[in-house]
């Protein structure tokens, strides 16, 4: 039996981790093997791009550089992770995918959508996600949360218009792909935000 693919996305500081941990919950609940992975990121060798990406140092990283390295990393983590997990008939939930390069180097960073969506189309060979979770929060009250977790990475530390250029861009794909992107009020309470997710979920799983 084939697994299933699911991705979450959003601005940073969206409350992203708390709901992949309920959902992880939520399978393993119904008796499924659940592997939970991130972008970038998710294998040694893609953690070690990640590295590369996000490290504040590395100022002088052009658009296209870090629209590739994405792209590779995603790569590696497609082949030795994500799709032989699916294939052995695994639940996989990734924090963020290829809609994260499309929105922050395709939309925001101004490379271009269609030129990210080629690029990636190489990187993740026919590997989609089922279901896509996108958490709809202004850029403004979640970046507020995230500066009060920890210190900020290389994209965290943009200005808030790029960071608006990025919600913007979400909302673009969101409108694009409606069948497989499912817009979650964000804003909301943990409790409220699983149950629309859960809600969303059964009904794509034809549960009822």
């Amino acid at each position: 039996m084939k697994g299933l693919f699911i991705t979450v996305e959003g601005p940073d500081g969206s409350g992203k981790t708390t709901q992949i941990k309920e959902l992880e919950k939520y399978f393993i609940n119904k008796g499924y093997e659940v592997i939970l992975t991130r972008e970038p990121g998710g294998t040694k060798i893609s953690e070690k791009i990640r590295n590369i990406i996000l490290d504040i140092e590395n100022k002088e990283l052009s658009d296209m550089t870090e629209a590739l390295l994405y792209a590779a990393s995603r790569a590696q983590h497609v082949k030795e992770k994500i799709k032989p997990a699916i294939d052995e008939g695994k639940i996989v939930i990734s924090d963020r995918f290829v809609d994260s390069s499309i929105v922050y180097q395709g939309y925001a960073r101004g490379i271009g959508i269609e030129i990210i969506e080629e690029i990636n189309k190489f990187a993740i060979q026919n590997t989609m996600p089922d279901i896509t979770f996108f958490f709809d929060i202004e850029p403004k009250l979640a970046m507020k949360r995230k500066v009060s977790q920890k210190a900020l990475d290389r994209l965290e530390n943009e200005n808030m218009s790029f960071h608006n250029l990025v919600y913007k861009g979400y909302k673009i794909l969101a409108d694009r792909y409606p069948n497989r992107i499912k817009v979650i009020n964000a804003r909301n309470s943990i409790e409220e935000v699983r149950e629309q997710i859960l809600r969303e979920l059964k009904v794509f799983l034809k549960e009822g």
